[in-house]
Formats: C-alpha cells, structure tokens, sequence
C-alpha cells in the first residue's frame, strides 16, 4: 500500500514539474516576441507614427507665398521695395528673395517693379527707384514699410496724407543708402534688408504689420485649363516680359526684353510659381508721360501655374481693400505655395500664349 502512495506522488510531482516547465517556457516565448516587436519598431532609428499622426512640418506658412518659415519671421511687418528696371539698372539685386513682385508700367517705354519681402532678408537690394501712386496703393494695401527714392509730386503727397511707413531715400543717411560704383547715376542706388529693418525700428514704426489673407492650397495643385508653357507679354515694341515653363521644375522660368531675367547676387534666374495678368485702365496725365492706373473696381485677367491658365476676375472696393481674384465661376482664387509674379497690362497689350 505504501508503495502505490509513493508512486501517486511521484506521478503529481513529475506533472508539476512539467507543467512549471510549460509555464515557462511559454513566458519566455512571450518576452521573447515583445523583444521581436520592438526591435522591428525602431529598425533604422525610426518609430512607426501611430494611426492619423502627421508628420509636422518646421515654421508657420508665409501670408504672402504659403512658403513654411520660422514664427518670427512670418509675424514681421512686410517690406515693399521700389526697383528700377531701366536697361542700365539691370540687373537688380535681392529680387529673387521677394515673395510677391508686381510688374508696372510706368513712363514709355519703361516699366517698374515692386517686390514684396517677409521671410527673407537679402544681404543687396537695388537699384531702388522712385515712386508711383499706384505702387503707394499695392505698399498701403499690404500694411508695407514703403521703400523707395522720392517719387512723383503725387506719390510723395499720398505717402503724406496716408501716414505710411516710409523710408525715403531723401531722408536718409548714407548708412541706409548708398551708391553702386558699378553702375551709373541714378540707377545705382542700393540697401539692404538688414539695415531697413534696423531704421524701420529706429524711425520707431510698428514691427508687425497687418498682413491681408491671400488664399493658398495646402498642396501643390494643378489647374484644369488651356495649355501655358510659353507666356509673352509686349508692354510695347522695346518691352517684353517672358515665362517659360520648365515641367521638371514646376515652375515659370522668367526672361526680360528676350534675356533669361537674373539676379545680380548670385546670377540666378527668377522664376514664378503664380503668375496674375491683372488687366488694367490706364492713362498718361502729364508731358512726362506719367500714368494714372486705375486699381479701384473690377476688371478682367489671367492666372497660370504648372503649364495650365484660366480667366479670373478682380476686385478690389477701396484703396486700403486687398485686391481679390476670382475664377468664372465666382470662387476665391487659391494660388500653389510658392512665389507670385503679379503682372499689370493695359487692356491693349498684346499676350501671347501657347
């Protein structure tokens, strides 16, 4: 009898054992995987982005381009810069760091261009030019630091009366302007970011501006329109402003009176990622051959990206009113991030596209 007890026992006790066994063996199956696991969550350094998480990108959007740039940058007031583009002017420098350039005609056969600054601080801007009314109304409408070398007796009069942040080249110091040896008088007259934003503060105007929404896809968009690769604008038989489109690039390579269109810092050709015909009423006032442009209505125009145009429309109510562009179908315009061209015409220039 006492024999069969010992083996009952024996019996319990070897199942135990195995059954402990078991146990741990499992345990140690399971640890072993949860290694697995976690190994293959952080293969090459990287962890898998839970379900919905998106990747951030670095900086805020630029109101001007939708370009991403640090906070800082972005919350600066802008700055407009008036630049000559006289033949002996050219070519200028720091006009490939604008973010938004407008292209006016001015006295014949010439015209003007305003670039539009937030993000960027070129180390040369110039050759800075004189002013226009109708360039004080693109300055107001985008709450800008207006820089410039004097201006028409009207301009001059409307920077007054409008109480605009103004850094006038006639009222500065040498620090803040200063002649290009390079080149002839008066088309040699340069600055530099760095120093404007300093006078800006010294002349004690705001810091942070009131910048206008300008509506911009979240991503790159293409157009559902008309073939665009080709782009040419004859403000006259002795000027011409010309985009070609590079599809690698995705962008409108720009050429001026039939040369590729380069900055003076770095040789750089200037591009467009938007480009706005704006069609405009103008007409001459004075044996100068000064012009009266009329941005204040509504009128007709043209928008291309990525090879493609459609027909828009423009609105703008009052003089401090942001200018709105709208597709036939009477939706805000939204342009791709990225630099605009904004390119003012008369209804009578001649535009070629293909």
């Amino acid at each position: 009898m006492k024999r069969i007890i010992y083996i009952l026992i024996a019996i319990f006790l070897m199942m135990n054992l195995l059954s402990c066994k078991k146990e741990d063996k499992n345990l140690v199956e399971e640890e072993k995987k949860e290694v697995e696991e976690e190994i293959v969550e952080e293969v090459d350094g990287q962890v898998p982005q839970e379900e919905g998480e998106i990747e951030e990108v670095e900086g805020v959007p630029s109101p001007l381009s939708g370009i991403y740039a640090p906070e800082e940058k972005v919350n600066r007031r802008v700055v407009a810069v008036m630049f000559d583009n006289h033949p002996n002017a050219r070519w200028q420098a720091g006009l490939k760091d604008a973010e938004i350039i407008y292209e006016f005609p001015v006295e014949a056969p010439y015209t003007r261009y305003l670039g539009l600054y937030l993000i960027n601080d070129p180390e040369a801007l110039g050759s800075i030019r004189s002013a226009r009314p109708y360039f004080v109304t693109v300055a107001l409408e985008y709450d800008a630091v207006y820089v410039r070398a004097g201006g028409s007796k009207q301009a001059k009069e409307d920077v007054r009366k409008l109480k605009m942040a103004d850094i006038d080249s006639l009222s500065s110091s040498s620090k803040v302007f200063w002649r290009n040896k390079s080149k002839r008088m008066p088309h040699n007259l340069y600055t530099n970011m760095e120093v404007i934003r300093q006078e800006q503060e010294r002349r004690g105007y705001r810091l942070e501006g009131n910048i206008p929404r300008i509506p911009f896809n979240k991503e790159d968009k293409d157009l559902v329109g008309y073939d665009a690769n080709h782009i040419l604008l004859r403000y006259n038989k002795n000027n011409t402003t010309e985009y070609i489109y590079d599809q690698e690039l995705k962008l409108y390579l720009r050429k001026k009176d039939g040369k590729n269109h380069i900055d003076e810092l770095d040789n750089t050709q200037l591009y467009a990622k938007n480009i706005i015909v704006q069609k405009v009423n103008t007409r001459i006032i004075d044996k100068e051959g000064r012009l009266d442009i009329d941005l204040i209505g509504q009128g007709e125009g043209l928008y291309f990206t990525n090879g493609k145009g459609i027909l828009i429309k423009w609105v703008k109510e009052s003089r401090q009113d942001k200018t709105r562009y709208y597709t036939e179908d009477g939706q805000e315009l939204q342009l791709n991030p990225g630099v605009s061209w904004i390119q003012m015409v008369s209804p009578s220039v001649d535009i070629a596209v293909d």
